[in-house]
């Protein structure tokens, strides 16, 4: 980590008071920021691209409208700190809007653009039949892609996968027979000496794969397919909870397959389809036969 984000955070607690859970939050915030300039090949500290860029990529990767709130915050006042101690020749912190707290519904796919995508990785290629394990076991599960990247090998069984959610909670969710095939001729392209604790899905340099890794694998092959909305893996997550309720799961089945603590949580990521509410009003609006 870099030396100066330790010296913002001394100096929020001795100039500025925070809490020291303000500290700890805004260090989070910035730690992966750095991450995400090294992992982009991007200079530090970083320029305003480099800052929208990586805010595009928390906001794909489902992160909550306050926590995107914080971030831009915390990001700000650390620009603005580079720039008073001459670490920056520039004040970025004058171009960065606060974002409005939003509570907008990631985009949901159709079965259909679900099907293109599913398709859409090259499985003579090893990388490609890794990345088709991925988004098999995205949609086939609706797990977080934080839980997608902390399983390791022993926590996929035969139908069945054991995921640590938020709070380090574990939780068991259903594995169908596409994803799961699929992940089978991923394994069958891995060592066989290869241990069951280490991680499921590792890069082309065996290192464990990072969200930011998984989300532009996601864009990749959605841009390669031609879908024009924002897909994330948080979409995946999303269509996954609305093509249930669609076919009409439960949402107290759904609540717990997501790991929500609370059915409010369910209730955000899911929404009666266009399709559903013609159907209801063909049903029992009585003006709708009026002959």
């Amino acid at each position: 980590m870099d030396l100066s984000i330790e010296e913002f955070i001394s100096y929020l607690a001795s100039e500025r008071g925070l809490s020291k859970n303000t500290q700890e939050a805004y260090r989070r915030d910035l730690v992966r920021l750095w991450e995400f300039t090294k992992q982009e090949s991007k200079v530090w500290p970083p320029d305003l691209d480099t800052v929208m860029a990586f805010m595009q990529a928390e906001q794909g990767m489902g992160k909550k409208s306050t926590s995107l709130v914080r971030a831009v915050i915390a990001i700000k006042v650390f620009l603005r700190f580079l720039f008073r101690e001459g670490r920056s020749s520039h004040n970025l912190s004058s171009l960065l809007e606060t974002p409005k707290l939003w509570t907008t519904i990631p985009s949901v796919l159709s079965p259909l653009e679900v099907d293109r995508l599913l398709a859409a990785p090259d499985v003579t290629t090893c990388t490609g039949v890794r990345d088709k394990a991925i988004l098999e076991l995205l949609y086939g599960t609706g797990i977080r892609v934080s839980e997608l990247c902390g399983l390791s090998i022993y926590d996929v069984s035969d139908d069945l996968i054991r995921v640590r959610g938020k709070g380090a909670k574990e939780r068991l969710v259903p594995i169908g027979a596409h994803a799961l095939k699929a992940i089978d001729a991923y394994l069958g392209l891995l060592s066989a000496k290869r241990e069951l604790d280490r991680p499921l899905f590792v890069t082309e340099r065996g290192k464990r794969l990072t969200r930011i890794g998984v989300w532009k694998i996601v864009r990749h092959y959605a841009k390669a397919v031609g879908i024009e909305k924002k897909v994330s893996p948080h979409t995946f997550r999303h269509s996954y909870a609305s093509h249930l309720l669609d076919a009409g799961a439960d949402l107290r089945i759904i609540q717990d397959l997501l790991g929500h603590a609370h059915i409010s949580s369910t209730d955000r990521y899911t929404h009666v389809s266009t399709s559903q509410l013609r159907e209801l009003f063909r049903a029992f609006h009585p003006r709708w036969n009026h002959q």
